[in-house]
């Protein structure tokens, strides 16, 4: 932006004739120095993303990627321009560069509210344009006939597409008065007009600020909540990647309690052999000492 500034622009001179402007040719360093850094940033963060389509749909890569291409073709078609001997440059795309202004959205939390609300209010902003539109296609078509209703040599809605931008500019309550009606039927349309902006635009706007108040305060109140807090898992608690644990790193694992309870249990195998029975279990008369009885 600074570039387009008089004072930092060079003048062009062939002979004694000043053509053009040029900016000052330390912009082209910064310029070639900043993309090139957004370049490497865009390529880098392609490649590590962890989703690949999520990463391309999403609105910064789509402003990261717009803004940089801009800047390329911009740098190749001036190249093109000034080797074939044209005074002529084209510097309207470099002004893409400034969406990366929208990448603020990210830092703070009013940006974004701002941007939901408009996505909530979809509906009537659609709605309003569409009311806007008609008022502004009715009222053209109005001034236009009220303007030759009379003799009026200083008529200066000559069509309707004419009366369109004075029809717009009333509308939205603004009135630059390049165009003005000069009749009394022209001026009554002019009026209601203006009236008829007053209400289209005053209607959806509370729901738009309805919208806008649930949402920043839905965001104050989540900023208030504690934070959670991720618990560190300990050694013996970490899984290896085929799901078994080693056998020391259980919890409430005692290698030596266990051989200790072996050692001291006495197993009813070691008095005698175990005959199994005809139901499957074994034979509780054999497992004892002394013979069976009678």
């Amino acid at each position: 932006m600074l570039k387009t500034h008089p004072t930092f622009r060079i003048p062009h001179i062939e002979g004694a004739v000043k053509h053009f402007t040029v900016p000052h040719s330390a912009f082209f360093y910064i310029d070639v120095v900043c993309n090139v850094w957004f370049t490497i940033e865009l390529i880098i963060r392609t490649i590590f993303c962890p989703s690949f389509p999520r990463f391309v749909s999403s609105p910064l890569t789509i402003i990261d990627f717009t803004a940089t291409t801009a800047y390329y073709f911009d740098l190749i078609l001036h190249t093109i321009l000034i080797s074939t001997g044209s005074i002529l440059t084209i510097d309207f795309i470099s002004i893409l560069c400034v969406l990366r202004l929208f990448k603020l959205a990210q830092h703070f939390s009013g940006l974004k509210i701002l941007i939901q609300t408009f996505k909530a209010s979809a509906q009537e902003l659609l709605l309003l344009v569409f009311f806007v539109l008609l008022a502004i296609v009715i009222f053209a078509a109005l001034v236009y006939y009220a303007e030759r209703s009379q003799i009026n040599p200083t008529n200066q809605f000559t069509s309707i597409p004419a009366g369109l931008w004075w029809s717009l500019i009333t509308v939205s309550t603004v009135g630059f008065g390049d165009m003005v009606p000069k009749t009394y039927l022209g001026m009554l349309v002019g009026s209601l007009c203006a009236l008829m902006g007053l209400l289209t635009i005053a209607l959806p706007v509370p729901v738009i600020v309805s919208n806008f108040s649930n949402l920043y305060s839905h965001s104050q109140a989540r900023a208030k909540l504690p934070k959670k807090r991720r618990r560190v898992l300990q050694a013996h608690e970490v899984k290896p990647p085929g799901g078994n644990m080693a056998p020391h790193l259980k919890p409430n694992h005692h290698p030596h309690k266990n051989r200790k309870k072996s050692s001291t249990a006495t197993s009813p195998v070691a008095n005698g052999p175990t005959k199994i029975n005809h139901n499957g279990g074994p034979n509780t008369h054999l497992l004892s000492n002394s013979p069976p009885s009678n």
